[in-house]
């Protein structure tokens, strides 16, 4: 009976936990707010895909300029991207790297993978930007393939990239890249399996990125100011992404917040 006891109380010290870790990242009301970081916010972009069974083409397109299946983002890259790799269902967000050949730009690859972006629909100067995404992970914690949650500028590098989370030799890292260079670091934990947070506070002169509401690196050297936009992608590249087999880059909210 005692034994059962511990252990009824241990379960009801991890839901207490749980809705706990829920409030600090909701204002009163409802309103999400970015987990681990307080102060006003105004929510100016959200797509938390319940209930959607398709892409929200008002706040997203496919495709890397163009749309179908277009060129991928590097030279080296070993995908595609491919519109039919992008799916919404069961309440997420599915950006899949399948091992299918494909030719783009008058070269074949031998995976196609996916992205969306918020280019010509949504863009923000300052602010934070937030995802939940459950990544593919080995049983040592290393994330496969090339996942990358990132911010760009109209015009790359003068008005900046900024990397939130991309998986490099199965670490997450960020950087921010413009004309100055591109510092950033990588946090060298494995990843547990399941759903994390992941987000960017972008202020004049600094970005703070936090993991599950951590802080695990600041940038203040470089940070341009012109408008940004969103880019969810999962691609294939051995020199970024390793190991590399066919997985899934599931994401159930994207969320971006100003100052008021």
């Amino acid at each position: 009976m005692r034994r059962r006891r511990r252990v009824l109380f241990a379960t009801l010290l991890v839901i207490v936990a749980a809705a706990a870790s829920t409030v600090a990242a909701t204002r009163t009301g409802g309103t999400p707010m970015p987990l681990g970081v307080p102060g006003s916010w105004k929510l100016i972009f959200a797509d938390n895909f319940r209930g959607e069974t398709s892409l929200d083409t008002s706040k997203w397109s496919t495709g890397w300029y163009g749309s179908g299946i277009t060129a991928s983002i590097a030279p080296d890259d070993l995908n595609c991207f491919d519109a039919r790799r992008v799916t919404v269902g069961r309440g997420a967000l599915h950006l899949t790297l399948a091992a299918r050949p494909e030719t783009c730009a008058g070269k074949t690859h031998p995976f196609a993978g996916a992205i969306i972006t918020s280019r010509g629909k949504f863009s923000y100067a300052y602010g934070f930007a937030e995802i939940r995404a459950k990544l593919a992970v080995t049983s040592a914690g290393s994330v496969y393939d090339w996942p990358v949650f990132w911010t760009v500028g109209q015009n790359w590098p003068t008005d900046g990239e900024d990397d939130i989370i991309e998986a490099i030799d199965g670490y997450l890292c960020w950087h921010f890249h413009s004309p100055a260079g591109g510092p950033g670091g990588c946090n060298e934990v494995p990843v547990k399996p399941g759903w994390h947070t992941y987000g960017a506070d972008w202020e004049p002169g600094s970005v703070t990125y936090y993991y599950d509401g951590r802080v695990v690196g600041t940038i203040t050297t470089g940070i341009t100011g012109a408008p940004m936009y969103l880019i969810l992608n999962m691609g294939a590249n051995r020199h970024y992404g390793d190991p590399i087999r066919p997985a899934t880059f599931r994401v159930s909210f994207v969320r971006v917040w100003q100052h008021p």
